[in-house]
């Protein structure tokens, strides 16, 4: 029995072992397959029709304003009034009356003077994989430039390139938050499981819903 109990936990570690290199493989390929696309200076983004800002919580749950939020933000209506994009796509999460991450933006946005003509709200991007797939077979964008912090984009990057879209990733400023190595833990993790989503399980959005085109603002 003890020496069952002992191949058993040898087992355990090796398959443990092997979960973690692959987890460091698949990492490394994203960061390399996307950070030539990733531009950290506001200003020097490159131009795209349809810029794509990722939902996150307007505020934390300990109190105050999410930095992460507040930055998105604030540089999307940087990036409309610098003309660098001609819209603005807000996806994220709408999963009651009194939780709905595309109308905050839209009115912290309004708030920074971006026109309404200049916004359309995706209240179906439920997670990053599901914001990018909705970005193209719903409102029809080709070209994106993706809008988020530097650590989050390489994901988005690599779930674009997968789906054909042609992208850039505008990182917005770094504001640190309590706990900020969890989020950044969480997505080596995410970044292994988008691996999975795209080319093992084949993974759907939650909800698409009929063609609804993007009809963009003169620049």
């Amino acid at each position: 029995m003890r020496r069952l109990m002992r191949w058993l936990f040898i087992g355990l570690l090796g398959g443990g072992t092997l979960v973690i290199i692959g987890v460091l493989v698949i990492n490394l390929w994203v960061l390399i397959k996307t950070q030539g696309r990733i531009e950290h200076e506001v200003p020097l983004c490159r131009r795209a029709p349809v810029g794509l800002v990722f939902g996150t919580a307007q505020w934390l749950r300990e109190g105050g304003a999410n930095p992460y939020y507040q930055a998105r933000v604030e540089t999307a209506a940087e990036l409309i009034r610098l003309r660098r994009i001609q819209h603005l796509l807000l996806s994220g999460d709408n999963r009651t009356r009194y939780y709905n991450e595309p109308i905050s933006m839209w009115r912290s946005l309004r708030h920074r003077n971006v026109d309404d003509a200049r916004m359309t709200l995706d209240y179906a991007g439920f997670s990053t994989f599901d914001s990018v797939v909705r970005a193209r077979e719903v409102f029809g964008a080709e070209r994106l430039m993706l809008i988020s912090q530097s650590w989050h984009l390489p994901r988005a990057l690599f779930i674009a390139d997968a789906l054909g879209i042609e992208a850039t990733g505008c990182a917005v400023p770094e504001g640190r938050a309590e706990g900020e190595w969890r989020l950044r833990l969480r997505e080596w993790l995410a970044r292994a499981a988008t691996f999975g989503d795209l080319y093992l399980w084949r993974r759907e959005p939650y909800f698409l819903g009929p063609l609804e085109p993007i009809e963009l603002s003169s620049p």
